[in-house]
């Protein structure tokens, strides 16, 4: 007889900013998903691949649930949306200082809809004193009936593992649905695009991050030499965009550059040469045809 075996599909949904992709990376031990103090880092949803003794979760990262202005936006919240339905477990992550606001409410929504089972999950206890945590819990344990209520902190690691024992027994029972040896879903490619861009957004000011995206144009393997070859084109929005990211004398490219090749030579296990050029496409984001070419279209 064959040994049971788990195995779902769980989301992680909130609003932005909350530590969505902080905690998929600390649940896999490795970085896949960017992260930045800015909202709406996430613009896909990323699916993680956690196996354990006996079954798999696949965690989908997805973008904070927000009102959506235009195109990219609305593409976002779709994704978030989409993640609540045909779903085994639901991780509503929120911040310990979070209160329930209007947001909050359209997301009970969804939650009641999807019909899964929902996990409150606490993020940030390391801002908070355990009576302030308290407070938080019974205010929102007011509104839904969640399954599990989670304190942690994705940053430091505390709480994760106690979070991932509850899902493990939570899951129902499924087949493998990736090798063992899988950890997401996504291109080295894509993930390699997306390094490059969460450097833009920690590295540039407020308005540039949000006009910004970047395709790996080449990606040549030299196995003789132990090295990677990729190019990458940023498409901005503006020329006043392209030339902070270019920066004086080419110095601000030059250091999203080698930050950038750091993250995706630890992913790759190799040495990488990063070149990076900056392309203006005016108002690529309400652009149906540019947003098909970026990954940014069902």
């Amino acid at each position: 007889m064959s040994k049971a075996f788990n195995s779902g599909f769980v989301s992680i949904i909130g609003r932005p900013n909350v530590g969505k992709s902080t905690l998929l990376n600390r649940i896999l031990g490795q970085k896949i998903a960017i992260t930045s103090n800015k909202p709406q880092t996430t613009r896909n949803r990323i699916l993680g691949v956690h196996n354990f003794d006996g079954g798999q979760a696949l965690f989908i990262d997805t973008p904070g649930i927000h009102k959506g202005k235009g195109k990219l936006n609305r593409f976002m919240v779709e994704q978030a949306v989409g993640a609540c339905s045909n779903i085994d477990l639901v991780l509503f992550l929120i911040e310990a200082k979070d209160s329930p606001g209007p947001a909050d409410e359209y997301i009970f929504k969804l939650l009641a809809r999807s019909g899964a089972p929902v996990f409150l999950v606490i993020n940030k206890i390391d801002t908070v004193k355990p009576e302030a945590l308290l407070a938080v819990i019974q205010r929102y344990s007011e509104l839904f009936s969640f399954r599990e209520v989670i304190p942690l902190s994705a940053r430091t690691g505390d709480g994760v593992e106690q979070m991932l024992q509850l899902v493990e027994k939570t899951l129902p029972s499924g087949p493998s649905y990736f090798p063992e040896d899988a950890l997401t879903d996504q291109t080295e490619r894509s993930i390699v695009a997306e390094m490059v861009r969460e450097k833009i957004m920690r590295r540039t000011g407020e308005e540039v991050p949000y006009g910004v995206a970047v395709q790996v144009e080449t990606f040549t393997e030299k196995p003789e030499k132990n090295l990677i070859v990729i190019q990458a084109l940023i498409h901005v929005e503006r020329e006043s965009h392209k030339r902070i990211i270019v920066g004086k004398g080419g110095a601000m490219i030059k250091t999203l550059g080698q930050e950038a090749r750091k993250d995706i030579e630890r992913l790759l296990g190799t040495r990488v040469f990063l070149e990076l050029f900056v392309r203006v496409d005016k108002n690529w984001s309400q652009s149906e045809r540019m947003l098909r070419e970026l990954g940014y279209s069902e």
